[in-house]
């Protein structure tokens, strides 16, 4: 009996496109499932050590919602590396000016903090509005 566990090679991983509505649905649902598939999860030869996940467009992102009262609650923190440097954006603000960037915060989270989680996030593409320019790609909807 065989007790080895197969690992799939880098040059065996096929890559497929696929694009997530996140028109009224939870900004978070929306993130986790795109970090699912950034990263491989949903495939039957997922390996943890190697991308083997897929290209992610993300569309809709101003028309996102947030559940409770995480619209006035929220704060985004990033600081400049200076003293006094903390800046801070409620996420009213950030979903009114930059929807996109509070959506590919909340997928970048959810993916691994180190090269292989770098190497993930290229492959995640956020618009605000319905249009994209990758349809040469051919997407697949996901529905989730």
């Amino acid at each position: 009996m065989n007790n080895t566990t197969y690992s799939i090679k880098e040059s065996e991983i096929e890559r497929k496109w696929y694009i997530i509505d996140a028109a009224n649905k939870p900004l978070g649902r929306v993130a986790t499932e795109a970090a699912r598939l950034l990263r491989g999860k949903h495939k039957p030869t997922f390996t943890p050590n190697l991308d083997t996940g897929d290209h992610v467009i993300i569309i809709n992102c101003k028309d996102v919602i947030l559940t409770g009262n995480k619209l006035n609650q929220k704060q985004y923190r990033h600081h400049s590396g200076y003293v006094g440097g903390l800046k801070e954006t409620s996420a009213k603000v950030m979903l009114e000016k930059n929807p996109e960037k509070a959506m590919t915060l909340a997928v970048k989270g959810m993916l691994p903090h180190n090269t292989l989680g770098r190497q993930m996030v290229k492959k995640l593409r956020v618009y605000a509005g319905s249009e994209h320019e990758n349809q040469a790609q051919k997407p697949e909807i996901w529905n989730f």
